[in-house]
């Protein structure tokens, strides 16, 4: 599976090591974040991690910056993404199973890199339940 990858400064350390984690599982990644600490904007990291997921060049993309908060308003301005922050297990499985999440945002001031690793995983191994969930996601797009 390839996944798309987008971080600010905050978020780089952090991206290294889930680069790592994915590659190790056997997935490629497309790396549109800083690889710096250096101060950066991080709607140019995240716009073209949303433009891969939402053009089909990756399956899903992991966002990441201090809060999450900026990073996932910016990829939700695509109409094809789907971009959940998430800080529990519990919130990463429900934004997969009832929302069909398409973007994980990490928070990564907030969380530890353990934590965001299980995150990660957790994201790529739950599956969309459908049924009743699936007329809800359908009318989540402005563009229907």
């Amino acid at each position: 599976m390839t996944i798309a990858i987008g971080n600010d400064h905050a978020g780089t350390e952090y991206k290294f090591e889930i680069i790592k984690h994915l590659e190790k599982l056997g997935h490629s990644v497309l790396n549109f974040g800083t690889d710096s600490n250096d101060s950066m904007d991080y709607p140019d990291a995240i716009h073209p991690t949303a433009f891969a997921v939402e053009n089909g060049k990756a399956t899903f993309g992991i966002i990441l910056c201090g809060s999450g908060n900026g990073a996932q308003m910016t990829a939700n301005k695509h109409q094809g993404i789907r971009a959940a922050l998430c800080w529990n297990n519990e919130l990463v499985a429900l934004t997969r199973q009832h929302n069909n999440a398409n973007v994980l945002t990490i928070p990564a001031r907030f969380v530890s890199l353990q934590q965001a690793l299980g995150f990660v995983d957790i994201f790529l191994s739950t599956d969309f339940e459908g049924g009743r969930h699936e007329g809800r996601v359908n009318k989540i797009s402005c563009s229907n």
